[in-house]
């Protein structure tokens, strides 16, 4: 063997190569205990944990239909993974909201303390930030009893009745956004939204009834933190959202594993909003990701649902108006009353004909109206029966509107946050 390999060797060229392969082998062979092959996992899959009060919603598929007017065509369309708030946001929620904005106004415009600013070297005229770390400890501002703060901010406030009010209209949060305007180039522009809710939404709503007790209470009474909100108009329910995202930027995000990313927080699309109330990852799967029944009295099961059973029938279910907004279970998302209660704001505008030309990928149809447009550039999507609508409304794919300046009783929102996507057991790999 020996004489073999040395009588090869006196071949220049077959020589050559078999030296490389013998220094070869010994190289290998001699750091073999320093490589070592990589080792693959199989990833079984596994979701985000989501912020305070929100649930994380893997990526799937629905199928999103028209109205039924357009002959109930449809198409699958595929959403991304998101985060949605577990339930609709409530008076209280909404109620820190209007108070942060009267903070912002009563700091701003009427006590000008600098005791209320923070004192950074070099800052601009007329560019002073707020302390919120004292202002906070005073907040609200316009429930001060201190005389010397009650005068100064006199015109932020409105009597009604016999309660001290604030005035809607000095109450405005200001914000800047991305404007869509169909094929017309997308722009930041800002705009100025009164925050304060109607509260007599109820007698505006219902002028032939009683109900001036729930003008009067609803909003403002402890006894309904956990209802929720009404009397918000799509503005409104988007300027939250915004207020919401820097909120939760400062505080939640700041201390969590998602500190560092960009993420949106927006009302949810029409398609978001199906896919999370479908509760189901197939839209071909019949059976719905919710068990949404009760034993009813007579050993019938009847839907877990507030909404309005048939004709002067509205408190079989347990409530005449809303309910607090974890009532009943539930769905396989984790997520509360995405049918009844309250029928729910979405970021869409409204067209019968949507699903013919929206993308089958995170469909959005997205129209942001001036106030010169039309009321039929002002609709927006509102999906989900409420408490007062009947059995046909409950369907997921069920499709209304509302124009974006006009509030109701019935209609209330929550909040989405984008969120990446999660392998699934699909998509798991062998061990290499």
């Amino acid at each position: 063997m020996k004489n073999k390999i040395c009588s090869q060797l006196t071949n220049p060229v077959v020589g050559f190569w078999v030296l490389v392969i013998l220094i070869s082998f010994s190289a290998c062979k001699s750091n073999s205990a320093i490589y070592k092959a990589p080792k693959v996992n199989a990833f079984r899959g596994g979701k985000l944990p989501a912020p305070p009060g929100m649930v994380y919603v893997p990526s799937g598929t629905i199928l999103f239909k028209g109205s039924l007017d357009s002959g109930n065509v449809g198409k699958n369309v595929s959403v991304s993974a998101f985060f949605i708030d577990e339930a609709e946001v409530t008076n209280k929620q909404y109620r820190e909201f209007v108070n942060w904005v009267a903070d912002s106004v009563a700091v701003t415009d009427y006590l000008n303390d600098d005791q209320y600013f923070l004192d950074i070297a070099g800052e601009q005229v007329g560019q002073k930030r707020i302390n919120w770390a004292k202002v906070k400890k005073v907040s609200p501002i316009w429930k001060s009893n201190d005389p010397s703060i009650q005068e100064r901010i006199a015109p932020m406030l409105e009597m009604q009745g016999n309660r001290r009010a604030l005035n809607p209209e000095v109450i405005r949060y200001r914000f800047s956004y991305l404007q869509s305007k169909g094929n017309v180039k997308k722009k930041y522009v800002t705009d100025t939204v009164a925050v304060m809710p109607v509260e007599d939404i109820w007698t505006k709503d219902f002028p032939n009834a009683q109900l001036a007790s729930l003008d009067a209470n609803y909003f403002t009474h402890p006894s309904f933190d956990y209802y929720p909100v009404v009397g918000v108009t799509w503005r409104q329910a988007r300027a939250f959202t915004d207020w919401r995202a820097n909120e939760m930027a400062a505080t939640v995000l700041k201390n969590s594993y998602l500190n560092g990313y960009q993420l949106s927080l927006s009302l949810p699309t029409e398609a978001q909003w199906q896919y999370a109330a479908s509760g189901k990852l197939d839209p071909q799967d019949t059976i719905a990701g919710s068990r949404m029944t009760i034993d009813g009295t007579e050993g019938k099961k009847k839907l877990a649902v507030n909404f309005k059973q048939g004709d002067g029938t509205y408190s079989r279910d347990g409530a005449t108006f809303t309910l607090p907004v974890k009532s009943y279970m539930p769905n396989a998302f984790g997520v509360y009353n995405m049918a009844g209660n309250v029928s729910e704001w979405t970021l869409d505008a409204y067209s019968p004909s949507a699903v013919v030309f929206v993308n089958d990928l995170n469909p959005a149809l997205l129209y942001d109206a001036d106030a010169k447009d039309g009321d039929a550039l002002k609709r927006k999507v509102v999906r989900g029966g409420s408490w007062k609508d009947n059995g046909e409304q409950l369907n997921s794919e069920t499709r209304n509107y509302s124009v974006d300046y006009e509030p109701h009783s019935y209609i209330g929102f929550r909040c989405v946050m984008s969120a990446f996507e999660m392998p699934t057991v699909q998509s798991k790999t062998r061990k290499y």
